[in-house]
């Protein structure tokens, strides 16, 4: 059986749903073989087996930088001859990825939302405006998948832990400082799989309240338009869209957003999307699953009301 190797993404050992959502893609493909790079291996282990690691690929190195992800992968692949590479479609994920197949000389596709059987892709590219199917032809394909893309099923195993021996030197990058923002008690908003976002129909920042209680009746995550960014109404860390984060939920709630193309890029391969606006013209509704055409101020408290009463 083909091995596939599987970049995993973690913080401290703390593997992200991302890692789980490609071993459980793998598991389709071939033999799932993680590569593990930093700290708190011990810690992700038990996790990684649950969710079908056949192999654990283990090197030293910082993994907040893509020089030793991309020599432990390049190891790996040594050793695994893999049949396919993924890794997450986050900014570290996909610079290491690609600096993986410029290295060898194979093809890359990024920001993948499915993959079958034979490797065949299907991206959103143009900004989200189009959808393709493609397929890597030169070399291992070294693919980038987009968070919430694929289901996580458990699959225990047994996994062998090998250690790599990367060339000393081949990275002069390293990290002086690292800064970690607080995040609350609220998810990723890359990896959550519930996002209600916010825009500049919400006409004043202390208005982003009724967001976030909607947010957290629903256990989601929060985000916001590039324009209530720019207007210093909500942190950047959680803005979504082509400037933003990319975020592919199983649900995304859109209050107050008209839809312009760059915010419709970072959210469209939601797989059911809400929107609220008073503007029936507006274009978010051209890709929403429901839309209710009506005062948001009106709207969201009663939808929030009606969640809790339904979660009681």
């Amino acid at each position: 059986m083909p091995r596939v190797l599987v970049l995993v993404e973690h913080e401290e050992g703390a593997a992200k749903k991302v890692t789980y959502e490609m071993l459980t893609k793998a598991r389709d493909l071939g033999e799932p073989v993680a590569v593990f790079v930093g700290e708190g291996l011990e810690t992700a282990r038990e996790g990684l087996a649950r969710h079908g690691a056949t192999a654990v690929y283990a090197a030293g190195g910082d993994n907040r930088l893509s020089g030793p992800l991309t020599g432990a992968l390049a190891a790996a692949a040594d050793r695994a001859e893999p049949a396919a590479v993924l890794v997450a479609a986050t900014p570290l994920g996909k610079d290491a990825g690609a600096r993986l197949a410029a290295r060898r000389g194979w093809g890359m596709l990024a920001d993948i939302v499915d993959l079958d059987g034979d490797l065949v892709a299907t991206q959103n590219v143009f900004g989200g405006a189009t959808t393709v199917r493609a397929r890597v032809r030169t070399g291992t394909p070294v693919l980038a998948v987009k968070p919430n893309s694929f289901p996580v099923q458990e699959a225990p195993a047994e996994p062998e832990v090998v250690d790599l021996d990367l060339a000393e030197g081949q990275d002069a990058t390293r990290v002086t400082d690292h800064v970690v923002q607080e995040q609350g008690g609220r998810p990723d908003v890359a990896e959550a799989e519930i996002v209600v976002s916010g825009g500049r129909g919400l006409q004043d920042p202390s208005n982003f309240a009724l967001v976030e209680a909607l947010a957290d009746t629903l256990g989601a995550a929060v985000g916001a338009s590039r324009a209530a960014v720019d207007a210093g109404w909500y942190p950047h860390q959680h803005q979504v869209g082509q400037t933003g984060k990319t975020v592919s939920p199983q649900l995304y709630v859109a209050v107050g957003i008209s839809g312009a193309i760059q915010h419709r890029a970072g959210m469209q391969t939601s797989k059911t999307i809400v929107a609220v606006n008073k503007d029936a013209d507006a274009p978010i509704f051209a890709i929403s699953d429901f839309g209710v055409v009506g005062d948001l101020f009106k709207v969201v408290p009663r939808l929030t009301d009606e969640v809790a009463k339904r979660k009681a």
